[in-house]
């Protein structure tokens, strides 16, 4: 009847201590989002689990010596697969590091550079304690160690309170200048994605062999409300130099046929 007894207290409070970490995991990812906490919790069940049986191994002399062997073949077992797996456990202890500073999170835009280059960029889909998955437009996926990530910049667009994104257009140096910047401000303060007002400044930024490169940067509150702003201002700022006589000047190739008499 004793026995029955122990077994069914460790057994409750193994349940209860379960639950408790559930429920608190539970909160977390509620609370912030962050997707590589399950697997911490899993671990922490376990740590929990191997701990309550352990307990409850002693409590009888037949499993006392058993449990003790166990536990120090398991500390054994333990320390040799941390020293092989030093960069599997990198990355772990990365990815931890990353839980705790959250420098990007599930659908968020991020960039990830490295000694200057682009080595990663899109949309993160997951982030376990091993690495971080980021979906590409073209829907590929970078699979980037969280050892890279920790020690990488990673430029995350969600930090920003707005997000600016230049438009150039060319245009003929015969073109009425003054006009076309008039255009282009109007156009730009008129879309409805766009934080800009007519007092945005629109500049010449420069001179081509062809022509004025009119320059002015496109303000939206998020980056996909960007792609389409700068998507649609482009379009109409076609449609309304045409209409204006605002030439946009283009190469062209004049191929002439052999003459056959």
């Amino acid at each position: 009847m004793d026995l029955l007894i122990k077994i069914s207290i460790f057994a409750v409070v193994a349940l209860v201590l379960n639950y408790v970490v559930n429920l608190i995991y539970k909160y977390i990812l509620k609370k912030t989002g962050a997707i590589h906490l399950q697997f911490s919790k899993s671990v922490v069940i376990i740590v929990i689990d191997v701990i309550v049986i352990y307990s409850l191994a002693q409590q009888f002399d037949m499993t006392k010596d058993i449990s003790k062997v166990l536990l120090q073949s398991g500390s054994l077992i333990l320390a040799i697969a941390t020293f092989a797996a030093q960069h599997a456990l990198g990355n772990v202890i990365s990815g931890v590091s990353i839980s705790v500073s959250k420098p990007y999170n599930e659908g968020e835009k991020i960039r990830v550079v490295q000694g200057g280059t682009v080595i990663a960029e899109g949309i993160v889909r997951d982030v376990t304690l091993r690495h971080t998955v980021i979906y590409q437009f073209n829907g590929e996926s970078y699979i980037v160690p969280n050892s890279v990530m920790d020690t990488a910049v990673v430029i995350n667009t969600n930090y920003t309170e707005n997000v600016g994104n230049f438009i150039e257009v060319e245009i003929s140096y015969d073109a009425d200048v003054e006009e076309a910047l008039r255009i282009m401000r109007k156009v730009c303060a008129e879309h409805k994605l766009t934080l800009n007002t007519e007092e945005n400044a629109v500049t010449a930024s420069g001179y081509t062999q062809n022509g004025i490169i009119l320059k002015t940067t496109i303000w939206t509150e998020n980056l996909d409300d960007s792609f389409h702003a700068c998507s649609d201002i482009r379009i109409a700022l076609l449609a309304e130099f045409k209409k204006s006589g605002i030439e946009i000047p283009y190469q062209t190739v004049t191929v002439n046929a052999p003459f056959h008499t």
